[in-house]
């Protein structure tokens, strides 16, 4: 086995330490919880030797992901899970049993660094020659370190005087969808669930996206532009982390998801609020801090090992 960190545990599978798992804010006490595994490739003497160190009642197969996956009922014991799958690779959840993904009513994701793999403001400026310049604020207001709002209006007035088809270069030449992507939102719309696009990003790239994913709902920034260039202003007021928050509110509320779950997924600190809102959180390839606010995060698989986070 090549996981770890565990008194009981082979000494071979030392490993650094990151957050215990713990129950999920929708687990009952007193009721049992299931454990699912996931990697791109998960070696059955690994998931033997999990089945062994939780105590689990069985063990199945996940199928919902493009990635190797496996829930183990009933488990027992999990100090020391997170580290082993972390110094392993591989994405692990404590799930309670009555989470179904029929339950699911609506499902809120950020764009950039989450639904796609880019940051789109750091590419626009790469076009500028300032994308080290742009990317330092974007990463330093990620880690919330910067005022979300105020580095936006920052990075976009570096923007002046681009041309409006810089914009299509990017999403043509630069914008890809994160692994999995399609999938998952193929996986939510099977069980009648609604998608809700948040982005402290630009509408030019979320409003193609929402056409091109047959996505319900979609709301982000809008650049000032004047004779095809931009301004190197956004429409105010700025479309921030309490902005996403309150959008997955309101839309949970107009698709009638009182009773059912709202999911949320997202990677930065403008995230937190709106996962804080959701039922069921997810931070993907996600900051520090994002990950251990969320319930559960993806690090390894892509966005389609979500739906392996139900039962």
């Amino acid at each position: 086995m090549h996981m770890v960190v565990h008194a009981a545990w082979p000494a071979s599978l030392q490993s650094v330490m990151v957050h215990a798992l713990e129950p999920p804010s929708d687990a009952i006490a007193g009721e049992p919880l299931d454990l699912v595994v996931q990697a791109p490739a998960l070696p059955a003497e690994d998931v033997d030797m999990l089945v062994l160190l939780t105590g689990a009642a069985d063990v199945a197969a996940a199928a919902r992901a493009g990635n190797d996956a496996v829930r183990l009922t009933h488990v027992r014991e999990f100090d020391g899970v997170a580290e082993a799958a972390d110094a392993a690779g591989y994405d692990v959840g404590l799930l309670p049993n009555a989470r179904t993904l029929e339950r699911v009513r609506l499902v809120a994701m950020d764009m950039d660094s989450t639904l796609i793999t880019i940051e789109c403001i750091d590419e626009i400026a790469a076009l500028q020659g300032l994308k080290a310049e742009v990317a330092a604020v974007t990463a330093s207001a990620m880690r919330g370190e910067i005022d979300f709002a105020d580095s936006l209006r920052r990075r976009v007035a570096l923007l002046a005087g681009l041309r409006v088809a810089a914009l299509e270069q990017v999403y043509d030449e630069r914008l890809r969808l994160s692994a999995g992507a399609e999938r998952m939102l193929a996986g939510f719309r099977a069980v009648g669930a609604k998608s809700l696009l948040v982005s402290g990003g630009f509408t030019f790239f979320t409003e193609r996206l929402r056409a091109r994913l047959g996505l319900d709902f979609a709301f982000a920034n809008t650049l000032e532009t004047q004779q095809g260039r931009l301004t190197g202003r956004v429409t105010e007021p700025v479309f921030d982390a309490a902005a996403k928050a309150a959008a997955l509110r309101a839309t949970a509320h107009a698709v009638g998801a009182a009773g059912g779950l709202v999911v949320a997924i997202g990677d930065g600190a403008n995230d937190l609020p709106m996962l804080q809102a959701a039922d069921v959180s997810v931070a993907f390839r996600a900051k520090p801090g994002v990950r251990a606010a969320a319930t559960h995060a993806i690090d390894h698989c892509g966005l389609d090992a979500v739906l392996n986070l139900f039962g």
